[in-house]
């Protein structure tokens, strides 16, 4: 079975209460729970990981290599700013979907950029909850 792991960065803890009208009620376990399922019909499994912090997210992905097969990640704001997830994620040799809430090329000015993509296989954006879901299909598609 392939293995995925699901990176979620700054502030994704406070999803639901977080401006809403931006990201949507549900949860960042909404998300998880969904994903859990889609996962399972989907042949992976997958763990998640979330962090406020640079750090434990390049840790995470530094001890991702050779424990899973692509990792799915929404840096939030770390997109726009983290050299060193980019770095980190280019180091490790997996797969990677970048998959943002929103749609970043419809919001302020520095969210349109992302060092994270230039490790991304592909990015999801602007479709909320089903990004995720999204992002696991196009996991399971590199294993075809």
């Amino acid at each position: 079975m392939r293995r995925v792991l699901v990176i979620n960065g700054p502030n994704l803890n406070m999803l639901g209460t977080r401006q809403p009208e931006i990201y949507g009620s549900e949860t960042l376990s909404d998300i998880e729970t969904a994903c859990r399922e889609k996962a399972t019909a989907l042949d992976l499994e997958i763990d998640f990981f979330q962090s406020n912090h640079e750090g434990e997210i390049v840790s995470a992905i530094q001890q991702a290599r050779g424990k899973f097969d692509a990792i799915i990640i929404n840096p939030a704001a770390y997109s726009h700013t983290s050299v060193a997830i980019l770095d980190a994620l280019l180091a490790c040799d997996i797969k990677v979907v970048e998959v943002h809430l929103s749609n970043i090329h419809r919001r302020e000015e520095f969210r349109r950029f992302s060092y994270v993509s230039k490790a991304a296989d592909g990015v999801i954006c602007g479709f909320g909850k089903q990004g995720y879901l999204l992002a696991l299909e196009a996991a399971a598609s590199f294993f075809k």
